[in-house]
């Protein structure tokens, strides 16, 4: 078992992630020792659900303040007002008081529902991450997002709401759905682009064990993403400037998943979002072509190069572009990289631009 700390040093607070196999004792001490009189509800998703209804039961009911499972369906479509609503509806109806404790059982969208209406509720309710998916355990789980999506775009209504802690139980992902597994990878692939030389080249020589989800293996995977991204979020927590870095591929990403009605999974998304920026920083900043080739051959390698650009025409691009919530002033504005593990910030992007590179991919 792996034990990082995330310290935001002006809150004065530090937030344990903890990374392993079978963590339900150290999870279920934590939750004794840190809220031995909160009231207790779990929220997670239908799939999750159906795979571990038994399991969440058997340990969650020892703690005598459990109160109840809140059941959302799977899927982005749930990161929505409605969701949010009709969970804040439950759990008032179940007296939840300012001293309720939250669990988010579940990938991405689970994670950030669960955590945004811990942000509202009675204006700030404790809550846990205990990310179930590969995605969530490497990327969203961390940092303290929380949002839902608004019709106009994706999570562009939300908080900065940290959770008390973290768990990442890597035995989760033995049931995780081949492509939901993959559209993990797609975040993975991300920090190795944009911040660490050695796990692109640990992408580059495991990918048959990555693939396998060899248990080592992607313990230090996930360890070593959960390290980038708290060294990041450390510096900037609330996005002013340098956890925008994180961004790289999201412009263009969220904007596919948006046109889909998110039938396109966010990493495949990304990752056809870091392709179309990565060519950018190329084309406008002189980004090395060697490192567009190699980001093309991850994609192939893991499955993750699949959507097709003629079935997006630039000007819908374009106009869901303007409602992204990275833009400014009606412009949007997206991560590039000017050199490896070098990022351009903020850069106010041109439609001639995007499209001279969406014509040639």
């Amino acid at each position: 078992m792996h034990q990082l700390q995330l310290c935001i040093k002006q809150k004065e607070i530090t937030i344990p992630h903890y990374i392993g196999a079978n963590l339900w004792g150290i999870l279920l001490k934590f939750i004794n020792e840190s809220f031995p009189e909160s009231a207790l509800f779990i929220i997670t998703d239908a799939n999750v659900f159906s795979l571990y209804r038994e399991e969440l039961l058997k340990h969650f009911s020892t703690l005598l303040n459990f109160q109840d499972i809140l059941v959302i369906p799977a899927g982005e479509k749930s990161k929505s007002r409605t969701q949010k609503t009709r969970l804040e509806d439950e759990l008032l109806r179940a007296h939840a008081g300012r001293d309720t404790l939250l669990i988010a059982c579940g990938g991405g969208v689970v994670g950030d529902l669960a955590g945004f209406v811990a942000a509202t509720l009675h204006r700030g309710v404790a809550f846990i991450q205990m990310p179930t998916s590969l995605l969530a355990q490497v990327d969203s789980s961390i940092g303290g997002k929380v949002g839902i999506n608004h019709p106009t775009g994706k999570n562009l209504l939300g908080a900065f709401y940290q959770p008390r802690a973290v768990f990442s139980d890597i035995t989760f992902l033995k049931t995780l759905p081949e492509e939901e597994f993959l559209n993990g990878l797609a975040e993975v692939i991300k920090y190795a682009i944009i911040l660490d030389e050695e796990l692109l080249v640990w992408l580059e020589n495991d990918h048959t064990k990555i693939l396998q989800r060899d248990e080592p293996t992607l313990t230090r995977i996930i360890t070593r993403c959960q390290e980038l991204k708290i060294k990041v979020v450390e510096q900037d927590e609330k996005e002013h400037r340098y956890r925008s870095i994180l961004n790289f591929g999201h412009t263009v990403g969220h904007a596919l998943e948006q046109l889909s009605g998110y039938h396109i999974k966010h990493g495949f998304a990304i990752a056809t979002g870091m392709l179309v920026e990565l060519q950018l920083s190329h084309q406008l900043l002189n980004f090395p072509l060697d490192m567009v080739y190699r980001l093309e051959n991850l994609l192939d390698r893991y499955h993750l190069n699949r959507i097709s650009f003629q079935q997006f025409p630039i000007n819908q691009i374009w106009e869901t572009l303007l409602y992204d919530k990275k833009a400014r002033q009606y412009q949007p504005h997206c991560t590039l990289m000017e050199a490896p593990y070098q990022p351009r910030l903020f850069y106010p992007l041109k439609k001639g631009e995007l499209e001279y590179v969406w014509n040639r991919a």
